[in-house]
């Protein structure tokens, strides 16, 4: 009986690690999905068969035929949803490298991309994964960068005015943890990247956006609605 539920165990593969729970620090609140990309089934999505972008969580289901436990917008897109910045989806490029300056939080330089490997997920600034040219299966890139190695983006300041609901994910140093955060609060930049580097202690960490920040996490009770999205970031039952 014993060597029959090892086999089961066996066959079943390894058990998912997905955690997400509510936090308070620093007078704001947060929401965060804890994910290890050695366990959990994570993916970026963009379009479904037909090439239209699928907009919203619940196509996701519809197209793969499994649940999410976990998705969140996954990077800036045009007006049609394409994707702003390098944008890779299981293997087949679906937009070009950004690495220029330009206009609003994407090109407030330096950005980055989250590169989601078999095993790691990792966030790393534009110029250096352009050097680097690291393998990844999955790719967004957005902007700006929160924390780079461990240091804030120097545009932030502590004063800022600008108070949003914001989004974004940052990676252990080994790429064998990413975590993906939603304040629920508005905060500024400042107050956003710090927890990621002072709470978390995450030495990388990128932006996905304000405003249209959505969250699904059913664990939290969210199921957020409203503006259509073009890349989404999830994990899959």
């Amino acid at each position: 009986m014993l060597r029959l539920a090892a086999l089961l165990t066996l066959l079943a593969g390894p058990a998912a690690a997905l955690s997400c729970e509510q936090v308070e620090w620093q007078d704001a609140r947060f929401s965060l999905c804890r994910v290890d990309p050695a366990k959990d089934d994570l993916r970026l999505f963009h379009s479904g068969a037909d090439g239209s972008p699928l907009g919203d969580f619940s196509r996701i289901e519809a197209t793969t035929g499994r649940s999410l436990t976990f998705a969140m917008n996954a990077g800036m897109y045009h007006d049609d949803l394409r994707p702003v910045g390098y944008y890779l989806e299981n293997g087949e490029q679906k937009m070009w490298l950004v690495t220029q300056a330009g206009p609003g939080n994407f090109g407030l330089l330096p950005n980055g991309v989250l590169c989601i490997g078999e095993t790691t997920a990792r966030v790393v600034e534009t110029l250096a994964f352009r050097a680097e040219a690291p393998d990844c299966t999955y790719a967004t890139q957005s902007g700006p960068m929160l924390v780079i190695d461990g240091t804030l983006h120097p545009r932030f300041l502590p004063s800022g005015t600008s108070r949003l609901i914001r989004n974004g994910v940052g990676t252990s140093a080994d790429g064998r943890e990413a975590v993906f955060v939603m304040s629920d609060t508005p905060v500024n930049f400042h107050l956003f990247a710090s927890f990621f580097r002072d709470y978390l202690g995450l030495p990388q960490a990128l932006y996905f956006d304000g405003r249209i920040s959505r969250l699904y996490a059913p664990s939290l009770g969210r199921a957020d609605i409203g503006f259509r999205m073009g890349p989404m970031v999830g994990v899959l039952e």
